[in-house]
């Protein structure tokens, strides 16, 4: 994906320039956020952060989701939500190819996308090419710069020796599809490490621990692994406790909810590369308020990262940074 991301302080330059006090703010004014699934520490906390911004400026927030990263189960609870006509919807597609055309409804019914977290289509908006590029924004992390962290995390911490594989979701997801390019892209600068097949998990901890340990069944020397996204992290700690290779087999996670902490804390998960959800659900509210209210707006808003690891998970700088339920 090109690099259209716009600077956090621009985009809070722009945003701020243009925004009323919550006294004068358009009381009627809803934006809906659709979150990937609800159960989540990250759409949790990416919630209290568009929360913390709708409350600001005086606006409601309506949050409606699916308990699983499932399109079957998001098509419907966004149709849901179009019925009920926000101004503005915030969503997190779970494919980017199955969520074009739902969306593409409200698009017509003459309701504004944001899109944060994941995308549709390219995720290039607004440039008059592909048929997902209507949404006005997209809200997110660079992930794959993300995974080219990850990659040279577990790089350095195995020596830049030895084999390792990427435990992913599946493929058509925007996000987990970039952090796992941007992780093979950076392991091709260490020719001493091989990377073995991806393993998709179908967002299910259980399968990815399983996973594990087939892997490692097939490859004794396994070194390493990189678990693009929280339940294939969680799923491959907890498959290289059950085969006894702590300490041994370095995971590297894609994201920091605190069962992660914990894992780092064990030993288990040598390093997390955390999101800032809560920055995701804020600029999104912002940028929504901003469109409504005249302003305009830029077309992709990066947010930041924080590495978390046994050295730093303490301090306060970066314990904040934990997703929390």
């Amino acid at each position: 994906m090109k690099r259209l991301f716009a600077a956090i302080a621009a985009a809070s330059a722009m945003l701020a320039g243009g925004l009323t006090t919550p006294a004068q703010a358009q009381k009627d004014l809803t934006v809906a956020l659709v979150p990937g699934l609800t159960t989540d520490a990250f759409y949790i906390t990416m919630h209290r952060g568009a929360q913390h911004a709708a409350d600001a400026l005086g606006i409601e927030l309506l949050f409606q989701g699916a308990p699983d990263f499932n399109p079957t189960l998001q098509v419907p609870v966004l149709n849901a939500v179009i019925a009920r006509r926000p101004d503005a919807i915030l969503i997190a597609p779970t494919d980017k190819v199955q969520l074009v055309e739902p969306l593409r409804r409200a698009q017509d019914e003459g309701i504004p996308v944001i899109t944060v977290d994941t995308f549709i289509d390219d995720g290039q908006y607004q440039d008059g090419s592909g048929p997902g590029d209507f949404p006005l924004s997209y809200i997110a992390s660079d992930n794959v710069l993300g995974g080219r962290i990850a990659a040279r995390a577990l790089a350095e911490g195995i020596g830049e020796q030895g084999t390792v594989y990427v435990s992913n979701v599946k493929p058509g997801i925007s996000t987990t599809d970039q952090r796992e390019e941007g992780f093979k892209l950076e392991m091709a600068n260490y020719p001493g490490v091989t990377v073995l097949a991806t393993q998709f998990n179908d967002d299910d901890a259980n399968k990815a621990a399983s996973q594990l340990q087939a892997v490692l069944a097939r490859n004794p020397n396994l070194a390493g692994v990189f678990g693009a996204n929280l339940f294939s992290a969680v799923g491959a700690a907890n498959g290289v406790r059950a085969a006894g290779k702590s300490g041994e087999i370095r995971v590297v996670a894609f994201d920091a909810p605190q069962s992660i902490v914990n894992d780092i804390e064990e030993g288990l998960v040598d390093m997390a590369i955390a999101q800032h959800p809560a920055e995701i659900g804020y600029y999104g509210v912002m940028t929504a308020y901003a469109h409504l209210t005249g302003q305009s707006v830029p077309i992709a808003i990066g947010t930041g990262f924080t590495v978390i690891d046994a050295d730093n998970y303490g301090d306060p700088d970066i314990a904040k940074f934990i997703y929390s339920e």
